[in-house]
């Protein structure tokens, strides 16, 4: 069986909508929470993929989140073994500062619908093309600078970017295919979370458009499996329990 690995940063931010677009694909998925101390996995070679997911912190507050670099490096690694790597949110933020974008703290929010738009970069990008012209549903905290070479292939109404594809087997979105209006209704019952001002707003969207969301999110899903080939099960080393007796 196909198994990805999931790298949760909090405890409401979950694959959500994505996990029964896995699921019926027979792709299962394991999650490292980083929120209760788990260590991030050491190696891409026990799963198939990797999933990056959302944050309630900017990636540039390092002292918020000590495991960045870590993070970091294990994209890192997945991208050495031509191993699927998917960042979401605060996830996409980590997957830009990968290939050298520039991290901030500000704006602190950035929470808002818009339309996506697949820019030329994104013309033969199924994701980007799974997305044009439809309502998207944007939360992340933070930005990042794009560096030179590393082109966005979906941006928003201002011409903000919301997806980039810096390799053949890595995307980062700081759209929010997986969310589902409880979510967004659990974000505010989260101990120690600044929520944006406009997250009631979201909320109402999100419950009236709940059919165009389930709708993106299964365009997005086969776009990730056919783009990343996620149905493709690779060779993975077993993971051995040493028991002395």
């Amino acid at each position: 069986m196909k198994q990805m690995a999931v790298i949760q940063h909090t405890y409401t931010e979950f694959l959500g909508q994505l996990e029964a677009q896995l699921e019926k694909r027979e792709i299962g998925f394991s999650y490292y929470r980083m929120a209760v101390g788990d260590a991030m996995p050491s190696s891409a070679m026990h799963f198939d993929g990797l999933f990056v997911l959302g944050g309630s912190h900017p990636n540039a507050d390092r002292e918020a989140c000590p495991w960045l670099d870590d993070e970091m490096r294990l994209i890192g690694v997945y991208e050495k073994a031509r191993r699927p790597a998917v960042g979401i949110g605060f996830g996409g933020l980590s997957v830009a500062a990968v290939h050298g974008a520039e991290l901030s703290t500000e704006p602190f929010h950035n929470a808002y619908w818009t339309t996506a738009h697949a820019t030329e970069a994104g013309a033969d990008d199924q994701v980007a093309q799974a997305v044009d012209g439809r309502r998207v549903l944007v939360l992340y905290n933070g930005s990042a600078t794009l560096p030179e070479g590393v082109d966005p292939i979906v941006v928003d109404d201002e011409g903000n970017w919301l997806a980039i594809r810096p390799t053949e087997t890595t995307y980062g979105l700081l759209f929010r295919p997986e969310m589902k209006p409880g979510m967004l209704e659990d974000l505010v019952m989260e101990d120690d979370r600044e929520t944006p001002e406009n997250l009631g707003d979201l909320m109402v969207e999100a419950r009236e458009n709940w059919k165009d969301m389930q709708d993106v999110t299964d365009r997005v899903a086969v776009a990730l499996v056919s783009e990343l080939q996620l149905m493709q099960e690779r060779h993975k080393t077993p993971v051995f329990s040493l028991k002395v007796e």
